[in-house]
């Protein structure tokens, strides 16, 4: 699977790279789907209506959102935890000493899923960088906090619109990765708060998420 998206020019960072080949996907999948684990296509989240993102719509999330070592980042949407555990492969890799690594905080409206992601990141090893909380992602995390925490923000449903808080928790020089659309049309826009505050975003490719429910989201 990375030796393929690699070809086919998706996933272009020696970093990127090495967390798909460090992460084993299966780890992460609802029981019984590990025989999919692989394929380059969302996989279901038992009876949740969520869903595991296409490892080549992860692949070219992460390469947008241009992740360093020692970032703080926000996951809006937890799912099963392989996308923050990837993620914190970047930020938070095990050679760093810990005053030196980033953290994810991973914030998940289903109490399902709060549950599935938390065990599935602490039996695979990742529960010291990686947080996962319950509550309205829509709001951020904490929510309705208007200071500014991430370097980065990540978005894995669809929403409306880029919710406010998630705008204004953006560091100054951060980037920020969310669809946005309806239920049948979305593009994933990176959003970008330069050093001065100023707020830009670009289109980045059509894609397809499930909606983002919450209080600024879809209710």
């Amino acid at each position: 699977m990375v030796n393929r998206l690699v070809r086919e020019g998706v996933i272009k960072s020696e970093a990127v790279k090495h967390a798909f080949l460090t992460l084993p996907r299966e780890l992460f999948v609802w029981e019984g789907g590990e025989t999919a684990a692989y394929a380059d296509s969302p996989q279901p989240l038992g009876m949740t209506d969520q869903t595991i993102s296409a490892p080549h719509m992860i692949a070219i999330m992460l390469e947008e959102l241009d992740l360093k070592v020692g970032m703080s980042v926000l996951e809006v949407g937890a799912g099963s935890g392989y996308t923050s555990a990837l993620i914190s492969e970047i930020v938070a890799p095990s050679e760093k000493e810990s005053e030196g690594r980033g953290h994810v905080t991973s914030v998940e409206l289903l109490d399902e899923l709060v549950q599935f992601a938390s065990g599935n990141l602490e039996r695979a090893g990742y529960s010291s960088v990686v947080t996962v909380v319950s509550g309205d992602g829509t709001l951020g995390y904490p929510e309705k906090n208007s200071e500014e925490i991430y370097d980065r923000i990540i978005v894995t449903a669809a929403a409306p619109h880029v919710p406010v808080y998630l705008q204004m928790q953006l560091k100054n020089g951060g980037v920020l990765l969310i669809p946005v659309g309806n239920p049948l049309e979305q593009l994933l826009l990176r959003v970008s708060k330069s050093e001065a505050g100023e707020v830009t975003s670009r289109s980045v490719i059509e894609c397809m998420f499930v909606p983002l429910i919450g209080e600024d989201g879809f209710h």
